[in-house]
Parts: structure tokens; sequence; C-alpha cells
């Protein structure tokens, strides 16, 4: 299955290479390389071997920045999983993409005297207030795409950040729009300022085109996610009217952006599988890969392993809990193309590594 995956993307990359201007193509050639590396099977597991047994029983709330979001509903599902191996309770909140309520959350899991508390999908910065009576219990905090960059983050007393890094994942997705469009991609940007990795990964994205001298960054556009649903028709029609034929590749943040994007393009009479193409850095969700099986507007996600940072998070917390150092685990980066969808947990429409990662950690903890 190997040989077949790797001749399906050479062929990919050849036809890619042979519609390059020839003084270009030797500048992309080392981005090519790269795409072939971050789109190979994921069949090594990389993470942490070693650690702490699990420890007792604990409570472990996960408040989720809304379930509607398919990258934050994964990570829960995997905590969820997760804590049963290991031997832990899990109680819910939904924070439904509201400011308010994911706060509301908070206070509840404190209330609830949980013994570690998720921010899931919650940016740590705008919760900072909800997060300080949660410490002061004594209540271990770790995120999920909680800030920038994956790690401890102290400032806010979060035991660490569990992510893709988002500089890796933008530099995929963009990568894929330079290699694809021979170095002459018109991109527009989506991103959602509200959260601190969402704008670390549009901002990396639009370096990356524009790095490329063909190419040409139209805008970034701003728009809540929480809100996609309302807002992404009507500013794809205005986008469209603006740039017209000069929008060739749509880059987001999110999946979700494209979940109410297609609309608008199938009504001006533009095909699935024409320009503006859509490329995603994040989340991998269960229609982003349908859209691309199909060849239906959306080529490619930078999905991220869901159910693996739920696992991810579980060990993490059993290191916190035992007095143990958070383990620096960061999931490389894997972008999903028609080439590899059916690898890799990409025929069941999410990104689930063929990396025996879950033997791994019940190793670990002694399950």
């Amino acid at each position: 299955m190997r040989k077949d995956y790797l001749w399906a993307v050479a062929i990919a990359v050849v036809a890619i290479a042979a519609s390059v201007r020839p003084g270009l193509a030797d500048g992309l050639a080392d981005t090519e390389a790269y795409i072939n590396e971050v789109t190979a099977p994921v069949t090594v597991w990389n993470g942490p071997t070693t650690g702490p047994k699990a420890v007792g029983k604990k409570l472990v709330v996960w408040v989720s920045e809304d379930q509607r979001n398919g990258g934050a509903r994964g990570v829960a599902d995997g905590i969820d999983a997760a804590a049963k191996i290991i031997g832990w309770q899990t109680r819910g909140i939904d924070g439904q993409g509201s400011v308010n309520m994911r706060a509301e959350g908070i206070a509840q899991a404190v209330a609830l005297h949980a013994d570690a508390i998720v921010l899931d999908g919650i940016d740590a910065a705008e919760q900072a207030s909800a997060i300080e009576p949660a410490v002061k219990a004594g209540i271990k905090i770790i995120g999920w795409h909680a800030g920038p960059k994956p790690g401890p983050m102290p400032q806010f007393d979060l035991f660490t950040n569990i992510t893709t890094d988002p500089l890796a994942v933008a530099k995929a997705a963009a990568s894929y729009a330079v290699v694809r469009s021979g170095g002459k991609a018109g991109a527009i940007v989506f991103t959602d300022s509200a959260y601190a990795i969402a704008i670390a990964k549009s901002n990396a994205m639009a370096d990356v085109i524009r790095a490329c001298s063909g190419c040409t960054l139209l805008e970034i556009e701003d728009t809540p996610l929480g809100d996609a649903s309302n807002r992404m028709p009507a500013l794809t029609t205005s986008l469209l009217q603006r740039f017209g034929a000069k929008w060739t590749y749509a880059l987001s943040i999110n999946d979700l952006t494209f979940d109410f994007m297609a609309p608008s393009l199938q009504a001006a009479g533009i095909a699935g599988n024409a320009a503006p193409y859509a490329i995603s850095a994040g989340d991998g969700s269960g229609p982003a890969f349908q859209r691309i099986r199909n060849g239906e507007y959306q080529i490619a996600t930078v999905a991220e392993p869901l159910h693996l940072h739920g696992w991810q998070i579980v060990d993490e917390l059993n290191r916190a809990f035992a007095g143990a150092p958070p383990s620096g685990f960061v999931a490389p980066p894997h972008l999903f193309i028609k080439a590899n969808i059916e690898r890799d947990g990409g025929a069941h429409d999410e990104y689930d590594p063929e990396n025996g990662y879950q033997n791994a950690y019940r190793q670990i903890w002694g399950k």
C-alpha cells in the first residue's frame, strides 16, 4: 500500500511540476519535497514511550469552545476514550461559541470540584479571569489550542498547551497552494482574531504567499468562526465580485469556513473542482474529508490528530498529577489531499495516525 501511495503522490507532484515555468521549477523543488514529506503515511510513533503509571481516579472536565467545531469535538471524544482506559471520569461542557458561556463553563467545572479542567479550543488569554479561581482551588489546567504555540503557559498557569505547531500547519497549507499553482497563487486568507492561534496561523500563511514572487496575497479576511454560517455566504459573494478570476486559492485557519462557502460558489456557477481552491490549516473535519475525496469545493486540509491529542491530554494530566514535567511531544503536521485521503483514518473522515499511539499510551500507563 505504501508503494501505491507514493506512486500516486509522485504522479501528483510530476503533474504540478509540469505546469511550473522552467525558471521557477528549481525554486519550488524544496517546497515540492516538503509537500511529499507532509503527505506521506504516518506509520512511526515518535511520541513518548515512558512516563508515570496511571494515578488514582480523577474527574476531568473539558470545557469546549464550541462543539459545532469538529476540532474541539474530536479532541473531546479522544479525552473521553482515553479517560475510560486510564480509569478516570469525564464531564463535558459546551461553550456554544459564546465568551460568556465559556466563562460559565469553567466556573461550573470549579463548582464540580474537578481535578482537572481542559480548555478545549478556548483561548487562555480570553478566559484568564475565569481560570484564576480554578488555579486557587488546586485544579490542574491544560489546554488544546489555548494559545499560539505548544508547551507550558505559565502566565496562565496551564500545565501545557496541546496543538500541532500552528506555524508548521500554516506552512504546509500555504506551501501546497504555492506548489499546486506553479508559484502563481492569488490567495485570500481567512482568520478569526478572537484566537491567538488563529492569528499565528493566518500570519504564517500570508508570509508564505508573500515569499512567493509570482503569488499574490489578495486579502486577509477576519471573520468569526462562531458566526461562519451567517457571514460566509455573503462574504464569499462579495469577494467573488471584488476579485473575480484573480482569486484562485482560499486559505483558512479552519475547515468550518468552507462549510458555508461552497453554497455561494455553487450559486455563482463555479464548479466544485474549479478555482478558488480551498485549503485549510486545520482541523480536518468530516465534511472537509468528504469534500476532498469528492473533489467538491476543497482540495486539502492540514488535519490535526484530534483523538491522539485527546489521548495526549490525558497522558499530560497524568504526568501533572504525578508531579512529572510535560512530555514535550508535538505531533507533526499532516496534509491530506485526494491522493492520500484513504490513509491514516481518512477513509473514516478523520485523521487518526497509523502509528500505534493508543498502545504506546496504554503501555506508559500500565493499562
